[in-house]
C-alpha cells in the first residue's frame, strides 16, 4: 500500500500549498475558498494515516513488489450475474431520481419509486429464473 498513501501523503501536501497561496491572494478575505483547501488537506493527511498504519500490518501485496509476477494476482474476483438488466435500470432510475432534483420533487420519488424496484430485483435475481440457485 506505500504507493497509495504516498499518493494521499503528496496530495494533501498539494491541497495545503494551494489553500496557503489562496489565503495570500485573497488577503484571507473570502472564507470559503481556503478553509475548504484545508479541509481537503486533511482529508488526504487521515486517509494517508489509515493506508500507512494498515499496511504495516499487513504483508506485501503482489503489485507492492517490484519482481513479482502477473500469476500472484490471480484468484476469483467475484460472481458476476450474466446477461444482468438490472443494472441498467437501476442506472435509469438514479438518473431519473438526479432529474428531479432539477425537475422537482415529484420526479425524484419516482425515480426513487423505480429504483427501489430495481435494487430489489438486482440483489434476488439468483432466485428464480435462468440463473436461479
Amino acid at each position: 500500500m506505500k504507493p497509495e498513501y504516498k499518493l494521499f501523503g503528496i496530495l494533501a501536501v498539494f491541497f495545503f500549498l494551494v489553500g496557503t497561496i489562496y489565503g495570500l491572494v485573497t488577503q484571507w478575505d473570502e472564507p470559503v475558498g481556503f478553509v475548504g483547501l484545508y479541509l481537503a488537506g486533511g482529508l488526504g493527511v487521515m486517509i494517508a494515516f489509515y493506508l500507512a498504519k494498515t499496511a504495516s500490518k499487513l504483508p506485501l501485496r503482489p503489485e507492492d513488489d517490484l519482481d513479482g509476477e502477473i500469476e500472484q494476482q490471480a484468484g476469483s474476483y467475484g460472481s458476476f450475474a450474466p446477461y444482468s438488466w438490472w443494472p441498467l435500470w437501476l442506472a435509469l432510475s438514479g438518473s431519473i431520481v438526479f432529474l428531479g432534483v432539477a425537475v422537482g420533487i415529484w420526479v425524484a420519488v419516482l425515480g426513487a419509486v423505480f429504483g427501489v424496484f430495481a435494487l430489489v430485483g438486482w440483489v434476488f435475481e439468483y432466485y428464480k429464473g435462468e440463473h436461479a440457485h
